[in-house]
Formats: C-alpha cells, sequence, structure tokens
C-alpha cells in the first residue's frame, strides 16, 4: 500500500463521556482544496484507495486547514482507519470514490478505538518522518510498519537484478513477518500479510511456498480469534487462509496425479514394446521354422553345422558323408531358402 506523509503525533487517550472519539489535524489550504474523510476499514484488501463505503465522516477544513473529526459512534475495540483528502471535483467525487481510484490523494492509515484522541497537526506531506506517541500503543503500529518498507525499498533499489531481488525476497519476507509479530497487535500482522500475500506482489508466490509448512499463518489466526473473535477481519484471514491452502493442496494433488499418469503411461507403452518384441520374436522363429520344415532332416543337420561357421570339410567329417556328397546339400540349401551364400545363411536366422 502506498501511504503518503502524515505527520501524527498520537497523545494519550483520553475517556469522553460515551466513549467519544476526536481525530484533529491540519491540511495545507494551498495544496488540498475539498474536504477530509474519515473511513473504517473492514476489508483489509481494501486498505489503499478511496472507498465509498468505508466513509463515515466528512469534514471541510476551515481557513486554517483545521479539521476535527468526533463522536461516539466507533466500536470499543481496535479497528483499522484511515483518513485521506483529494482534490477530485465534485463532478469527479461519485466516479472515484466508487471505483477506489483518485490519483492526487493522500492517505495515512492508523489503528484506534472509540475514545481515542489523535492528533494530525501538520500538513500530510512529513508522515514518514514522525514520532508517534500514543496511550493506545497500538495506534502506531501501521506508522511503524511503512517506515520499515521505505527501508526495504532502497534494498531492493541498490541493484536491479533478479538475483539481487530473490535474495531480498527471502530477507524482507521473514523481516515483515518478525516485526509484525513484535508488535504485539494482529491487525498490523494482517496489514503486512495483505502485502506479502497480494496477488502480483512479488512475495506471492514466496508466501504460497512459506504457507506449505510455516505455522506462522495457523498461529496468526489463533491470534486473531483471541483478540477479535468477531471481528469482519478474522472471519476474512480464515476464509483466505482456507482458500489458499486448498489451493496449494490441489495443485499438490494435481502435480502427483500427473506424475502418475506420466507413470502409468510409460508402463503401458514399456508393456506394449514387450508385447511387440515378443510378438516379433514369436513371428521370426515361426518363420524361421516354416524355412527349415523345407529341408530334409540331413539338410537340417548340415544347416545346423553351417550356421556354426563349420567348413564342408568339418561337416563332412562330422557326418561321416563325402565332401562332395556336403557340397551337395548345402547348394539345395541355398535354392530352398532362397539364398546365395553362407552370410545371407546366417542372416536369415540372425546368426
Amino acid at each position: 500500500m502506498r501511504t503518503y506523509g502524515l505527520v501524527v503525533f498520537i497523545f494519550c487517550s483520553i475517556t469522553w463521556a460515551h466513549a467519544q472519539h476526536a481525530f484533529r489535524g491540519i491540511v495545507d489550504k494551498d495544496r488540498w482544496q475539498n474536504n477530509v474523510y474519515l473511513s473504517v476499514i473492514e476489508d483489509y484488501r481494501k486498505l489503499s484507495g478511496v472507498f465509498s463505503e468505508q466513509i463515515i465522516s466528512r469534514q471541510r477544513p476551515d481557513s486554517l486547514g483545521n479539521f476535527l473529526f468526533t463522536g461516539n459512534q466507533l466500536d470499543t475495540e481496535n479497528r483499522i482507519y484511515r483518513i485521506h483528502v483529494d482534490n477530485c471535483n465534485d463532478a469527479e467525487q461519485g466516479q472515484n470514490h466508487y471505483d477506489g481510484h483518485c490519483n492526487d490523494s493522500k492517505e495515512i492509515l492508523f489503528i484506534a478505538k472509540g475514545n481515542d484522541t489523535i492528533n494530525f497537526p501538520f500538513s500530510f506531506d512529513n508522515q514518514m518522518f514522525c514520532t508517534v506517541s500514543s496511550g493506545n500503543p497500538k495506534a502506531d503500529a501501521f506508522v511503524q510498519i511503512d517506515s520499515l518498507k521505505e527501508i526495504m525499498k532502497y534494498d531492493y533499489g541498490e541493484f536491479r537484478s533478479e538475483a539481487n531481488r530473490k535474495l531480498n525476497n527471502r530477507k524482507w519476507f521473514k523481516t515483515l513477518q518478525d516485526f509484525g509479530k513484535s508488535l504485539n497487535e494482529p491487525l498490523a500482522e494482517l496489514y503486512i500479510y495483505a502485502f506479502l500475500s497480494e496477488r502480483g506482489n512479488n512475495f506471492h508466490q514466496y508466501y504460497l511456498e512459506d504457507l506449505k509448512t510455516n505455522p506462522y499463518y495457523s498461529n496468526l489466526l489463533k491470534r486473531l480469534k483471541d483478540a477479535y473473535p468477531n471481528s469482519a477481519y478474522t472471519q476474512q484471514y480464515a476464509n483466505e487462509l482456507k482458500a489458499d491452502q486448498y489451493s496449494i493442496q490441489s495443485n499438490s494433488s494435481f502435480t502427483n496425479r500427473s506424475w502418475s499418469i506420466v507413470w502409468l503411461i510409460c508402463t503401458i507403452s514399456i508393456l506394449l514394446n514387450i508385447i511387440l518384441l515378443f510378438k516379433l520374436l514369436k513371428k521370426k522363429q515361426n518363420s524361421q521354422l516354416e524355412l527349415t520344415s523345407l529341408l530334409t532332416k540331413q539338410e537340417q543337420n548340415i544347416l545346423d553345422l553351417l550356421l556354426q561357421d563349420k567348413s564342408n570339410k568339418d561337416i563332412a567329417e562330422a557326418l561321416f558323408v563325402s565332401l562332395s556328397t556336403v557340397k551337395t546339400h548345402v547348394n539345395n540349401i541355398y535354392k530352398k531358402l532362397n539364398v546365395q551364400s553362407r552370410t545371407e545363411t546366417k542372416e536369415l536366422f540372425n546368426r
């Protein structure tokens, strides 16, 4: 979320009659010509922007730029609030406050209860350099986080390389998580969670990987339920967490199924190749049997010796026949098998 200047000095909370709040400050009248708006944010995915459904009060600053929001309608437990100014003219105001986009606007987020007093005594242009003090120790949590994020920007900007980005992703992901937890305020952790888990953010893929094994997220849900059991924040986070975990499990199951299908296809392919090879071998064996069936018993004996690379003389001695008889049988074998030489004969029988 982009948060622009606003020096914030939050003084001790005081208890007004009927738990009355008072948020007062000064805007630069030369810079900001229109109203100042107070919004309560129940959807932490809409922390930054201008949304008409969030606005609960509007004030026109006086001639010196002073404004004051007061009343007794705010919740008695901590909620996220935003004060913003913009320079949208009356004709554009409805559209800008409907779709959440207003290019010329400044805003600040803070945590407050129904009886808090908060002062914004300077212009909207110095927020990142302020020192915040308050009787509500949670009020300045977002300002502290934004200050840390400003430091983070320098790390990323030092070297705009892929290697530097990956290293900083790992470093700042954990740094922001640990810092949010140290604030001891689940709403501040939600602010960081919304930033780290935002789709399209550099951290989003890292968040999905972290969600697989890190118990931080389930522990945050427990902290939210303990601190804000009935709030919209807790229910929204629980729903998002469940959806993201289901998505990860589904993708993992899909990947496992995909690999199972690949292995099944490979196994079937191997089995089919073995069956095909067996059939080809069987067919060749049958073909060889058919060929040898054309030969007489003596010719088959001579063929066996011939395939063993025996010479005509060796065959004659082995079968106790004359050399001329062997030659005659060999010529008959060539004719019946339709070959011209011993080499072709051996190739026919794969020897």
